[in-house]
């Protein structure tokens, strides 16, 4: 019997600050690996919920973003930590990538990547169903079904199952990258890191 494909799980979040510096790196990986893996993608819920501002968090923010600014060379604009009006509740982005994987799952990896800028550089705020429609018209995905997709229940309680996942598999930080094949579960990258170094760590585990 053949055995399955090999499967990288990317476990992040769309608001997770070095998941977006990891974004270039992680997407370079994903395309030189290409048909030698499945991709599986989980939203981890970094502050999932949360009722905290961006204005209430926005020393914190800014330390880790400049931090990952410097050592990804990702651009980000700051002009949002001062809003007292955002709340940095990280559920409802992780929500729009779910519903994104059950709409156009081809366009998942893309549409988490497309958020981060709304986000990091645009300072449009993912509290906002605007944000996620205009993203949808730009990437030709349904802004009908994907409103209705994304106000369900369904899918509220897809990504919550995402978290539950993510925390079941032991995962502590974003972004995490691990490698199943034949059934066991490999660490391939806990936290930043580069394209090269994912590649050569899957293949090592590659036939």
């Amino acid at each position: 019997m053949a055995q399955d494909k090999p499967t990288l799980i990317y476990v992040g979040d769309p608001m997770c600050s070095w998941c977006y510096g990891f974004s270039p790196e992680f997407s370079e990986a994903v395309d030189k690996l290409g048909e030698t893996i499945e991709l599986e993608m989980v939203m981890g819920g970094l502050r999932p919920y949360n009722t905290q501002t961006m204005k209430d968090l926005d020393d914190f923010l800014t330390h880790h973003w400049e931090e990952v600014s410097e050592r990804s060379g990702q651009p980000f604009k700051y002009d949002i930590l001062k809003d007292y009006t955002f709340v940095y509740d990280t559920e409802p982005a992780c929500r729009a990538v779910c519903v994104v994987r059950d709409l156009a799952p081809e366009k998942e990896l893309a549409f988490f990547k497309a958020i981060q800028t709304a986000f990091y550089y645009e300072n449009k705020n993912t509290g906002a169903i605007d944000t996620y429609l205009d993203i949808c018209k730009k990437m030709d995905i349904n802004p009908k079904a994907f409103l209705t997709a994304f106000d369900s229940d369904k899918m509220k309680n897809a990504v919550r199952e995402d978290f539950t996942v993510s925390a079941e598999m032991g995962v502590r930080g974003f972004p995490t990258v691990i490698l199943k094949k034949d059934g066991k579960y490999i660490m391939i990258a806990n936290g930043y890191t580069t394209a090269e170094n994912v590649m050569q760590k899957v293949n090592l585990f590659l036939d």
